[in-house]
């Protein structure tokens, strides 16, 4: 498989959900025409955004179905198949392929802590990698997982043929520069933190994998246009005022704040899944006067 084109902004999308709590694919296909009409460059289904732990298999296929045939076929469409086991990983990646993921994005297993380590990494993801028709990207969360994928494992995992890059969630800019240095130019390290994307471009991401793409993907484009045309000042500025808001909908409130700031955005894709709750009304404020800002700013 060829190295995959990815850089820019991804948005990873959470998933709508109705009143009763059921997978709503036609607020997916929705979603994902007006994203479609935005400078994204592509999108992730199925990554923690959007709930994918909260999925039975059969609905993740659905939602898989329904974004693909709502997104563009000329920009990257992405699937999170990450599962505790090997064998697990494989089937849904096989599936997702099926369904018509150009990539998987595959989340570090971490139920059982203590025994991962480098060498468990390498054997886990060259498995998988050998055994997906589409390439793979790895994926860090720490802050999820409770497990931290070694730069060395990713050095590693690198010179595999179709492990095409890393999506790294946490604002550790040291270790985002450390998978660059020790990986090679077309291996693609993607930030996850919409509050340090400009460290992370300047540390050198091609791009980033952000969440707040899917409230303000005109915004988060705009920052990344600026990082890498080096207008460090503006870019600096634009990234201070996109702060506020993704504290809110992000590391503060979760995919409950994101989706409450989407809905005030004029994208409805309902509460998230139990055993998540929905934001106080409280929080809605506060968000609310926070998107207000950035309207007065002229950053949306």
């Amino acid at each position: 498989m060829a190295r995959m084109f990815l850089r820019g902004v991804l948005a990873p999308i959470p998933t709508p959900f109705d009143r009763n709590g059921q997978l709503d694919e036609a607020r997916m296909r929705d979603m994902c025409a007006r994203l479609a009409a935005t400078p994204l460059v592509g999108l992730v289904v199925l990554g923690t955004t959007g709930e994918a732990v909260l999925l039975d298999e059969d609905e993740s296929d659905r939602a898989i179905a329904a974004a693909r045939s709502a997104w563009p076929r000329d920009r990257a469409f992405i699937v999170g198949t990450g599962r505790e086991s090997t064998t697990a990983t494989i089937h849904a990646v096989r599936r997702a392929a099926a369904l018509g993921a150009d990539a998987v994005l595959v989340r570090t297993p971490g139920f059982y802590k203590a025994q991962m380590n480098t060498e468990v990494f390498v054997r886990h993801y060259t498995a998988v990698a050998d055994a997906s028709p589409v390439p793979v990207l790895l994926y860090n969360f720490t802050a999820v997982t409770g497990v931290n994928i070694p730069v060395e494992a990713v050095a590693r995992l690198s010179e595999h043929a179709d492990i095409v890059g890393i999506k790294e969630s946490g604002g550790d800019v040291a270790q985002i520069a450390g998978f660059v240095k020790r990986t090679p130019d077309d291996f693609h390290v993607l930030a996850g933190s919409s509050a340090t994307f400009h460290a992370a471009l300047q540390a050198g991401a091609e791009g980033g994998i952000l969440a707040l793409s899917c409230l303000l993907p005109e915004a988060c484009h705009r920052l990344f246009r600026l990082s890498v045309h080096g207008e460090e000042a503006e870019a600096r500025s634009l990234q201070e005022q996109l702060l506020p808001i993704a504290k809110l909908a992000g590391s503060m409130h979760g995919i409950a704040g994101l989706k409450a700031a989407m809905k005030l955005a004029g994208y409805d894709v309902g509460d998230p899944r139990s055993p998540l709750v929905p934001v106080s009304d409280a929080v809605v404020a506060t968000l609310r006067d926070a998107l207000a800002t950035l309207k007065e700013t002229a950053v949306v």
